[in-house]
C-alpha cells in the first residue's frame, strides 16, 4: 500500500522549486499563481541563492508547501496514494494532496500560519533543540522536572527526539540530557519555540482562519501529527490542525501507525528526503521490537 509524506520546514535550500518552474507548463502557472495569492514574488526567494532569506518563517512555510503540494500535482498519475501524513507544516500539503484543501485556500492557510507563528516568536522568544540517543520517556521525564516552559516537540524517530520552550529552560535540559548520557543535546537554528505553549497566540489567530475555511472530506485517510491516527473527517482534521501548533508533532507514532495499516512503501514529496530516512529508521525498529 503506497503512503506518501510531506516534510515540513528545515527542507528548504536555495534554487528549490526553479527545476520543476523551467520544465513543467503546470508548475509555471501554479508558482505564478502563487506570488499572486502572497503579495509578493516568493519565487524569486525560491529560485535564487539567499539562503537567509529562505530561512524566514512567512517565507520558508509557503516555499515549502508550494514545492511539495506543485511537485504532487505534477506528478500526475503517478501519484495515487492510499494514505498520506505530513511532518508539522507538511500537513498542509498533505491536505491538499488528498482533496481536502484546493490550492489558493492551502496557500492562504499555510501564509496566515507563518505569519502567525512569527509574531509569536516576536512576543516570546523560544528555541528548540535536538536530543539524541535517549529514549522518549527520559526526555520527557527531563522536561517535568526542569523550571519553565520545555516540552518534546517532535517525536521524529526512535532515539531522536525535539524539544522546544524558552531559552533558558531548553538549555537547562540540554545540559540535563547530556549528564543523563545523550549522545547529543544540541541547539537548532530556529526563530522560536514551534510546537509549544509558547505558540498559543498563533494557535488562536489560525483558529479563526482554519474556521473561516471549507474542508473537504479526504480521497484518503490522512494520518495528522497530533492524533497519529488516520482520519477522513473534515471536523476532526480541522481540529488536529489547529491543535498541532501548541502539540507534539508525533511522527514516530504516525509512521508506526501507517505501517500497522498496511503502508508497504513511502515517497517524499518534497524538498529533500529527511523523511524517507525517518520512516526507514522507525520500520527498523519495529522490526528489532518484533524479533524480525
Amino acid at each position: 500500500m503506497k503512503a506518501f509524506v510531506f516534510p515540513g520546514q528545515g527542507a528548504q535550500f536555495p534554487g528549490m522549486g526553479k527545476e520543476l518552474f523551467e520544465n513543467s507548463p503546470v508548475a509555471k502557472t501554479r508558482f505564478e499563481q502563487a506570488n499572486e495569492i502572497l503579495g509578493f514574488k516568493i519565487t524569486e526567494i525560491m529560485f535564487g541563492e539567499d539562503a537567509e532569506a529562505l530561512k524566514e518563517t512567512q517565507v520558508t512555510q509557503p516555499a515549502i508547501f508550494l514545492h511539495a503540494t506543485i511537485l504532487s500535482e505534477v506528478m500526475g498519475s503517478r501519484f495515487h496514494p492510499k494514505m498520506v501524513a505530513g511532518h508539522s507544516l507538511g500537513e498542509f500539503s498533505a491536505l491538499v494532496a488528498a482533496g481536502v484543501l484546493g490550492f489558493e485556500q492551502g496557500l492562504s492557510l499555510v501564509s496566515e500560519r507563518a505569519l502567525a507563528m512569527q509574531a509569536a516568536c516576536n512576543e516570546q522568544p523560544g528555541t528548540m533543540a535536538a536530543i539524541l540517543g535517549l529514549e522518549d520517556s527520559q526526555v520527557e521525564s527531563i522536561c517535568e522536572a526542569i523550571p519553565g516552559v520545555v516540552i518534546p516537540a517532535n517525536y521524529n524517530c526512535p532515539g531522536q527526539l525535539v524539544i522546544s520552550g524558552a531559552v533558558d529552560a531548553v538549555q537547562n535540559a540540554c545540559e540535563a540530557f547530556k549528564e543523563a548520557g545523550a549522545r547529543r543535546a544540541l541547539l537548532l537554528p530556529v526563530g522560536g519555540a514551534f510546537h509549544s505553549p509558547l505558540m498559543e497566540p498563533a494557535k488562536e489567530r489560525l483558529a479563526k482562519a482554519i474556521e473561516n475555511t471549507s474542508f473537504s472530506a479526504p480521497n484518503c485517510p490522512v494520518y495528522q501529527n497530533v492524533s497519529a491516527k488516520g482520519t477522513i473527517d473534515p471536523d476532526e482534521i480541522k481540529s488536529n490542525l489547529v491543535a498541532q501548533l501548541t502539540a507534539a508533532v508525533r511522527w514516530t507514532q504516525s509512521v508506526q501507525q501507517m505501517i500497522a495499516d498496511g503502508a508497504t512503501h513511502f515517497t517524499e514529496v518534497g524538498p529533500g528526503k529527511v523523511l524517507q530516512g525517518l520512516v526507514k529508521k522507525i520500520d527498523r525498529s519495529m522490526e528489532t521490537a518484533s524479533g524480525v
